[in-house]
């Protein structure tokens, strides 16, 4: 897939999740099949004048091309301050987030609450494309602000006429939060008027959703997010069954232990023994989630404060599965 400049393997996108899409998240799941990558979200405010904590979600050393980093906020200069430090700092496409429904973001007319000013959506999005004009800019929205208001088709005309590369859309408003099933009647008509590429997000967690989802809207691309989350080879899996019509294999728990392995080196080297441990926990649990006695294992795991006792624990944990194909039993495991 062409996009936005860039030549990528296909046209399987990670959605930037925060607390989530740090560097080593995003890389794992580059490895496992996804086209592109985006940051997770990064407010104006902080990422140009937070802590050194925040200033590491900036950190792109070593990332695979491109690097797409997505920033938030409501202030049309800051944005555009912020667009400017990521470029300056390794970011080869800005995304605008207006589809966060999180109260602490909305609160301040961040995130999607920014879908009830569309003047307001304008301004941001004309100031930060002429912030950073050799690098493209796109945006990821919801369908509106309630199921009474969906603007998102006059939003993605705002976004096209302000210059904007590409539109993703998830398939719920900000009421809905992350309730019920995404629709994507809303993103089939937008891509019917667009003139960008439309990519759907929402409820995409398995290939043959996948397939659904792209056959009913015409998007260009599918945009992944809660699915992934210790199931970052999904995206091998969608590319497969997108090529071929039919699925993979199932893993076996021995290489789902090597795709951790490699991912859980990556956290502790990116974050330090301190905060990478505990930042492993919770893909840890998201990987074993569904396994047979995965949840007395999550409970030891956050007990264990070392890097060298997490590794140990993890491999005995995975060595009497290494023979057999790994069962999700858990249906949670794979909510989008």
């Amino acid at each position: 897939m062409y996009f936005c400049g860039f030549s990528l393997r296909n046209n399987l996108f990670v959605a930037p999740m925060a607390g989530v899409t740090d560097r080593p998240f995003r890389q794992s799941c580059k490895r496992l099949g996804a086209g592109l990558a985006v940051s997770e979200m990064v407010t104006s405010n902080s990422l140009l004048h937070g802590s050194a904590k925040t200033r590491r979600r900036a950190d792109h050393a070593g990332e695979a091309e491109p690097v797409a980093v997505q920033i938030a906020g409501a202030d049309p200069r800051l944005l555009a301050e912020a667009a400017r430090f990521s470029v300056e700092n390794g970011a080869q496409i800005i995304d605008i987030n207006m589809g966060c429904p999180a109260k602490k973001v909305c609160s301040v007319m961040a995130g999607s609450a920014l879908m009830r000013d569309e003047n307001l959506v304008a301004r941001i999005l004309e100031t930060v494309v002429k912030a950073v004009p050799k690098t493209p800019v796109t945006l990821k929205c919801r369908t509106g602000w309630n199921r009474a208001h969906k603007n998102a088709p006059a939003i993605a005309r705002i976004a096209e006429d302000s210059g904007i590369r590409a539109l993703t859309i998830h398939g719920r408003t900000r009421a809905d939060q992350y309730a019920g099933k995404a629709e994507y009647d809303t993103i089939a008509e937008i891509k019917t008027r667009a003139g960008i590429p439309v990519i759907a997000n929402g409820d995409i967690d398995s290939p043959e959703k996948a397939r659904q989802v792209l056959d009913y809207t015409g998007a260009d691309g599918l945009m992944i997010g809660r699915a992934a989350q210790g199931h970052p080879w999904i995206f091998r899996e969608i590319e497969h069954f997108l090529q071929h019509g039919k699925r993979l294999p199932p893993m076996k728990s021995g290489e789902i232990l090597a795709l951790m392995r490699a991912h859980l080196q990556e956290i502790h080297a990116f974050y330090g023994e301190e905060t990478g441990v505990k930042i492993a926990r919770k893909h840890i649990a998201w990987y074993t989630r569904g396994l047979s006695g995965s949840a007395a294992f999550r409970q030891h795991m956050n007990t264990l404060a070392s890097v060298t006792a997490q590794q140990r624990a993890t491999e005995d944990f995975f060595e009497r599965l290494a023979t057999r194909p790994a069962h999700f039993e858990d249906k949670e495991a794979f909510v989008a």
